[in-house]
């Protein structure tokens, strides 16, 4: 390759090579890495099936696409209340105490959890057909930014609660104190980390406020003994390996179960991740045509118009994580920026960096590191991370110029708002109706739609 295309970086379809293309497929993991371990600590999932089930998504997304759109699959932030809510409903007394007491869900709720994944994948294959039929406007026909813009913010809203209690906690004297300095002390780090630091380190400031918390837990070891240590302990029987020799351990696996309230209460959040990966798309066309141009070359297609191949992706990639026992995800907003500071889009470093989450994710010692981080740096993280999600609702209506004076736009945004947070708050996260108990979050998402699909009847076009 020619010095001018090193400086411009790398296409879709180039391949780096091999020494830098290896370095580039490390970074994409680092990147990746803290939000989606973050998501099985906070939901309970196998921290090591989880990284295994974004490799293996990310490289069925790559396939199902036909090698043309760089994109990540991670664990996507916006079904933690509803897992948690489902968990709640399904698990008996003894499940739940042991959730709590080894951070670890019990692997019959996990299967439940999984056959609410598979299905929501459903809603973005939908999704992919309606744009690949009627054209990539017919999606927001059906969820305005009106609808999923509340969704995004009650998802982060509704979490609320379980951060700050993580960040809190429930100790007593000395130890309480350590326990709120190092949830603190993550928070801040994280949001400083974020704000000020720019290029490579500023896109991995959830992995650096976990290292500083966690450095400052370990200083609270250090002076004060045992009964300071916040860090955690994880046999090797709880990390339910299917096989492992040594430092290697082939992930937990498990297969769906049926369950009615799994697929109310994760199904519809799917909703929420349509605006989330349009976006993105949009945000790639613009960079990698970019890239193409300063090159003096010209991409064969066109990125934008693959946007109901990627929807489709989406779905089936919720499929194969759920199938294996990983979380329901998303392409990640943290790799795109990645690549587009260095200009790195090429398709090979992603399957590389695929795969290297997958061997990660049998490595035995590391996991246990993962499972020791002090519940008080996941708290911190979590105050951060669910304020920004409810804050990326208001963006996303902000963005898309929502008519806050518009009667319709006022009723749907109310009632999705009142409905997700009041169940939360009034009912524990599930609301009776009619002798069934239905997740906040999806209740609203439900009633949000057919409200505004109700208001819009006889609506003259503008």
């Amino acid at each position: 390759m020619s010095t001018t295309d090193e400086v411009y970086g790398y296409l879709p379809e180039e391949r780096p090579e091999t020494g830098k293309l290896i370095l580039y497929a490390i970074q994409q993991v680092i990147v990746m890495f803290p939000a989606t371990i973050t998501v099985a600590l906070i939901t309970g999932f196998q921290v090591s099936t989880t990284i295994f089930a974004s490799g293996l998504a990310t490289l069925c997304f790559i396939l199902i696409t036909g090698k043309k759109i760089p994109l990540y699959y991670g664990s996507s932030f916006a079904y933690l209340s509803a897992v948690a809510s489902m968990a709640v409903a399904e698990g008996t007394p003894e499940q739940l105490a042991a959730w709590e007491a080894t951070g670890i869900l019990p692997t019959e709720l996990i299967s439940k959890a999984q056959f609410g994944i598979i299905m929501s994948g459903f809603v973005s294959i939908a999704a992919g057909l309606i744009v690949r039929k009627f054209g990539k406007d017919a999606v927001e026909k059906i969820l305005p930014p009106s609808i999923t813009g509340p969704i995004s913010m009650i998802i982060g809203l509704t979490l609320a609660g379980n951060a700050l209690g993580d960040a809190i906690g429930s100790g007593e004297g000395v130890a309480a104190s350590a326990w709120l300095v190092v949830s603190l002390v993550t928070m801040l780090s994280t949001i400083a980390f974020s704000k000020y630091l720019k290029g490579f380190l500023g896109q991995i400031p959830l992995l650096l406020g976990a290292a500083t918390g966690c450095a400052v837990a370990a200083l609270f070891y250090l002076v004060g003994g045992p009964d300071l240590n916040l860090f955690r302990t994880i046999s090797d029987e709880s990390l339910n390996a299917l096989w492992s020799a040594g430092p290697f351990a082939i992930p937990a696996f498990s297969l769906p179960t049926f369950s009615m309230t799994a697929l109310v209460a994760i199904m519809p959040i799917a909703i929420a991740t349509i605006p989330e990966s349009t976006a993105h798309m949009y945000q790639l066309d613009i960079y990698v045509n970019d890239v193409a141009k300063k090159k003096g070359k010209k991409m064969g297609y066109s990125l934008i118009d693959m946007l109901d191949r990627n929807l489709i992706g989406d779905g089936l990639c919720d499929m194969v994580s759920g199938l294996v026992g990983g979380p329901a995800g998303t392409n990640y907003g943290e790799n795109i920026s990645t690549m587009a500071i260095t200009r790195v889009f090429s398709v090979p470093v992603l399957m590389v960096a695929a795969i290297f989450a997958m061997v990660v994710s049998c490595f035995t010692p590391l996991i246990k590191v993962i499972y020791g981080i002090p519940l008080a740096v996941i708290g911190g993280l979590e105050v951060y991370l669910f304020g920004a999600i409810a804050a990326q609702g208001i963006a996303i209506m902000i963005d898309k110029k929502v008519d806050m004076f518009s009667s319709k736009n006022i009723a749907v945004i109310a009632a999705i708002m009142i409905i997700g947070l009041g169940g939360q708050y009034q009912f524990g996260g599930n609301i009776p109706f009619f002798g069934m108990s239905i997740p906040c979050v999806a209740g609203a998402s439900i009633f949000g739609i057919l409200l505004n699909a109700a208001l819009s009847i006889g609506e003259g076009k503008e």
